[in-house]
Protein backbone atom coordinates (compact mmCIF):
# COMPACT_ATOMS: atom_id res chain seq x y z
CA UNK A 1 0.00 0.00 0.00
CA UNK A 2 1.00 3.22 -0.48
CA UNK A 3 -0.22 4.88 2.28
CA UNK A 4 -3.05 7.40 0.50
CA UNK A 5 -6.37 6.68 0.36
CA UNK A 6 -8.80 7.16 -2.22
CA UNK A 7 -11.86 9.21 -1.48
CA UNK A 8 -14.96 7.58 -2.49
CA UNK A 9 -17.70 10.02 -2.84
CA UNK A 10 -21.59 8.87 -2.11
CA UNK A 11 -24.42 10.16 -3.00
CA UNK A 12 -27.00 8.62 0.38
CA UNK A 13 -29.46 11.46 -0.69
CA UNK A 14 -32.70 11.22 -2.24
CA UNK A 15 -35.92 13.25 -3.27
CA UNK A 16 -37.86 11.78 -0.06
CA UNK A 17 -34.93 14.13 2.14
CA UNK A 18 -37.03 17.23 1.01
CA UNK A 19 -37.14 19.33 3.86
CA UNK A 20 -34.04 17.74 5.66
CA UNK A 21 -30.46 19.74 5.93
CA UNK A 22 -28.09 18.29 3.35
CA UNK A 23 -24.70 18.75 2.53
CA UNK A 24 -23.78 18.29 -1.29
CA UNK A 25 -20.48 18.21 -3.15
CA UNK A 26 -20.70 19.24 -6.77
CA UNK A 27 -18.52 19.54 -9.77
CA UNK A 28 -18.36 22.42 -11.37
CA UNK A 29 -17.53 23.12 -15.03
CA UNK A 30 -13.98 23.79 -13.94
CA UNK A 31 -13.08 20.68 -12.75
CA UNK A 32 -13.20 21.85 -9.39
CA UNK A 33 -15.45 21.00 -6.39
CA UNK A 34 -17.88 23.10 -4.63
CA UNK A 35 -20.19 22.46 -1.55
CA UNK A 36 -23.55 23.33 -0.72
CA UNK A 37 -24.78 23.16 2.88
CA UNK A 38 -28.43 24.04 3.65
CA UNK A 39 -32.31 22.64 3.48
CA UNK A 40 -33.56 20.87 0.90
CA UNK A 41 -36.38 22.69 -1.08
CA UNK A 42 -36.80 20.42 -3.56
CA UNK A 43 -35.56 17.66 -6.22
CA UNK A 44 -38.03 17.73 -9.23
CA UNK A 45 -37.12 17.93 -13.14
CA UNK A 46 -33.38 16.50 -12.16
CA UNK A 47 -32.69 19.76 -10.02
CA UNK A 48 -31.96 19.91 -6.48
CA UNK A 49 -33.00 23.16 -4.84
CA UNK A 50 -31.12 24.54 -1.67
CA UNK A 51 -31.88 26.92 0.57
CA UNK A 52 -28.76 28.08 2.13
CA UNK A 53 -28.82 29.63 6.03
CA UNK A 54 -28.40 32.92 4.04
CA UNK A 55 -31.73 32.84 2.72
CA UNK A 56 -29.97 32.11 -0.95
CA UNK A 57 -31.79 29.23 -3.09
CA UNK A 58 -29.57 27.35 -4.98
CA UNK A 59 -30.44 25.05 -7.94
CA UNK A 60 -28.17 21.96 -8.87
CA UNK A 61 -28.68 19.99 -11.55
CA UNK A 62 -28.40 15.89 -10.22
CA UNK A 63 -25.55 15.27 -12.66
CA UNK A 64 -23.21 17.43 -11.19
CA UNK A 65 -23.73 16.40 -7.56
CA UNK A 66 -20.99 13.83 -6.91
CA UNK A 67 -21.37 13.17 -3.35
CA UNK A 68 -24.49 14.41 -0.73
CA UNK A 69 -25.65 13.24 2.48
CA UNK A 70 -28.30 14.05 5.31
CA UNK A 71 -26.21 16.21 8.06
CA UNK A 72 -27.62 17.48 11.85
CA UNK A 73 -30.07 20.61 12.03
CA UNK A 74 -27.88 23.56 12.81
CA UNK A 75 -27.68 24.30 16.57
CA UNK A 76 -29.15 27.18 17.81
CA UNK A 77 -27.65 30.60 18.51
CA UNK A 78 -25.55 30.82 21.65
CA UNK A 79 -27.33 33.04 24.08
CA UNK A 80 -24.68 35.70 25.42
CA UNK A 81 -24.83 37.29 29.19
CA UNK A 82 -27.18 35.02 30.48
Amino acid sequence: MSGRFAARLVVSISSADVGQRVSLRRRLPTGEYSDVVGVLESWSNKTLQVRRRNGELVEVPEEIVVAGKVVPPMPPPKRRGV
